[in-house]
């Protein structure tokens, strides 16, 4: 066991990019999620889906929460949205392109808690049309991946979450844009 966790601490270190503190930095990290998530979803569905508009970030120390929450106040209209945890940003962020990436504008912005079960960097949203996520979700199980995807356990967010052990990030596929349900 040892010698897989090193192993996984020179490939991607733990918690790659935690503690995040600064403006900065956080961006290093929206970059860094917006390219490797747009990985894992060419890597399940065969092309790059478009973003929902939203970036999680997950924190995993308590005092790195405080320092994104801090941040996040600073970049957001303050109130939430969303779930109460979706947070408008005051300056949509754009990426841009990378090879074959496409570039995505991100509006809204999530910190999460630090969760012992969740070690990686954060997570993207895909869309994905109504008809199409129904056909692709009845190859899947809930909790159980199945060529990188699953059902999400809570039913009522009709999400595909995908997931790869040699990526540390998340990423769920929606069938509307957080602009949607954030009204």
């Amino acid at each position: 066991m040892a010698n897989k966790l090193n192993c996984y601490n020179k490939v991607m270190g733990l918690y790659r990019f935690s503690p995040i503190a600064s403006e900065a930095e956080l961006y290093k990290v929206i970059e860094y999620l917006h390219k490797t998530c747009h990985e894992l979803c060419f890597d399940v569905f065969g092309k790059y889906l478009p973003v929902a508009g939203n970036v999680g970030i997950f924190s995993h120390y308590d005092n790195e929460f405080a320092d994104l929450s801090k941040l996040r106040s600073a970049l957001t209209a303050g109130v939430p949205n969303y779930n109460n945890k979706y947070f408008k940003l005051l300056e949509p962020i754009t990426i841009s392109a990378q090879g074959d990436i496409p570039e995505a504008t991100y509006e809204f912005l999530y910190i999460r808690n630090p969760d012992p079960y969740r070690s990686q960097v954060g997570d993207v949203d895909f869309m994905l049309n109504p008809s199409e996520h129904e056909v692709f979700k009845r190859g899947l199980t809930t909790n159980e991946f199945h060529n990188k995807a699953r059902i999400f356990s809570r039913p009522e967010e009709n999400m595909i979450e995908l997931f790869d052990t040699d990526k540390d990030v998340l990423s769920y596929v929606v069938t509307s844009p957080m602009s949607e349900k954030a009204k």
